[in-house]
């Protein structure tokens, strides 16, 4: 990747070419949990943006600049009262939309709290976590995703940061190939025992343990094809060892969601899908929603689980940079493939933290398995440059009230040989017909699927001279 293309890709900053596409989809900010407070004002940093966000005594959401109008002190310190933030300096009031509401030092007639106002953001909060529109125009929907339209039951929020770019925290979710080291396990565990846990149930229709299938299986066929809100990409492991006859194949189908959210399966019935935010263009948060298909989530023993590996109230991961990542050698030889445990999420930090801050690309040699990245790259470029000329991009979704979701449908199972379309789209419908929620949502089986068979595949670029020639 050539070295311009590669910081118009990484900087998401206030009025960067990259931070200009980005404003134009909402982008989370918070954790409802986070507000679940006797205080509740959460200080964040967001696309390089310093801002406050609280709800006032009335329930309403505000996201404000961070700095007071008057002299910039801190106003996430300030006195959340009289249906603002107050800063504590010299008690100017600030609304929910950044209006001052209140200068008490000033004379009773002074016209001045009239004319002060502060950067604001439009927020809106939707099964557990808090998002904001920081682009300009007209305010979008939020799209009719799974994950947004699920009944809260059904549904849990949590997130985690990592010490790098946001692009490096997206790609490992885009690529295939790696969950077979990077997440691999020398032993194989109850799949009954997995529940909330990644690449540990079993697979659709079967009992064989995921585990195993990454495990033998390191050299997946990969296919990818763009759709209206990203790309599909399959992965095709056609099962032919241990007296299997090779007339099933492993089907993972994902989804990467434009700008920066991907859509995997975590088991059979419930999906995760996951945002990488930038902070700054040196970290970034990934915030991640799990949908459940055919029973409300268990909340408790999910947060648990993530719990144990992180930090509050920042949500940094314990094992970090500074103590090697807790990494055990003996582990790595006997255990597991990174020596790191078994949270796939510490695997994927070390991996994209181990790249740098932000990683150079004109270093890279890219491979077969990197064809998703390619496209994405591609398309991400193409729509950052159509933004700066004025345009929007295709990948923005603009629901109207007649599309009730859009999926878009991952799916984890074993199918038969060389059918895996109709597999794919026969499994989902059955999936989805059982769900006491998602039965009746007919038009996420037309757009979720991105479908639906036929599909043009993405040609494989990786070895091109310029994989990102855009003419």
């Amino acid at each position: 990747m050539r070295a311009e293309d590669n910081r118009k890709i990484t900087e998401t900053g206030p009025g960067t070419p990259g931070g200009n596409w980005m404003r134009l989809y909402w982008q989370p900010v918070a954790l409802s949990e986070e507000l679940e407070t006797e205080r509740p004002v959460v200080p964040v940093r967001v696309l390089g943006e310093d801002l406050v966000l609280f709800r006032n005594d009335a329930g309403h959401l505000g996201l404000i600049d961070r700095r007071c109008a008057h002299r910039g002190a801190d106003l996430s310190l300030g006195r959340l009262e009289d249906g603002g933030l107050r800063c504590y300096f010299h008690g100017w009031l600030f609304g929910p939309g950044g209006s001052c509401l209140d200068t008490p030092a000033e004379p009773d007639d002074s016209p001045l709290r009239a004319k002060v106002k502060i950067g604001s953001y439009p927020v809106t909060e939707r099964n557990g976590i808090v998002w904001a529109y920081m682009g300009k125009g007209t305010l979008p929907r939020l799209p009719a995703l799974d994950c947004f339209v699920a009944p809260e039951e059904y549904t849990f929020a949590f997130k985690g940061y990592l010490d790098c770019n946001w692009l490096q925290a997206l790609e490992v979710g885009i690529d295939p190939a790696h969950a077979s080291y990077l997440h691999r396990f020398e032993e194989d565990e109850d799949p009954g025992d997995g529940y909330g846990k990644q690449f540990r149930g079993a697979s659709l229709g079967t009992d064989l343990p995921m585990t195993k299938i990454l495990r033998e299986y390191g050299r997946p066929e990969i296919l990818n094809a763009r759709t209206e809100y990203g790309q599909r990409i399959v992965a095709l492991r056609k099962l032919d060892r241990d007296g299997l006859d090779g007339s099933s194949t492993h089907v993972r189908i994902t989804h990467q969601v434009f700008p920066h959210g991907i859509t995997i399966p975590l088991s059979a019935t419930m999906t995760i899908t996951q945002w990488h935010v930038p902070i700054d263009d040196v970290s970034c948060y990934w915030y991640a929603m799990f949908t459940s298909l055919d029973e409300p989530v268990d909340k408790e023993t999910m947060r648990a689980q993530r719990l144990e590996g992180i930090t509050l109230p920042d949500y940094k991961p314990l094992r970090n940079r500074a103590n090697n990542y807790r990494f055990d050698f003996q582990e790595q030889r006997t255990q597991t493939y990174t020596g790191l445990g078994k949270d796939i999420n510490v695997h994927d930090q070390m991996a994209v933290e181990g790249q740098g801050y932000i990683y150079d690309r004109s270093r890279e040699h890219l491979s077969r398995s990197d064809r998703a990245i390619v496209t994405y790259r591609r398309m991400a470029l193409k729509a950052i440059d159509t933004v700066a000329d004025g345009g929007d991009p295709e990948t923005l979704l603009t629901d109207s009230a007649d599309v009730e979701s859009r999926g878009p449908i991952p799916l984890d199972g074993i199918g038969p040989t060389g059918e895996w379309e109709a597999y794919w789209a026969r499994s989902i419908a059955e999936l989805r017909k059982a769900s006491p929620w998602a039965s009746e949502l007919h038009a996420a089986l037309a757009t979720g699927p991105a479908g639906v068979p036929g599909s043009a595949v993405e040609p494989d670029r990786s070895q091109l001279p310029d994989a990102y020639d855009r003419t």
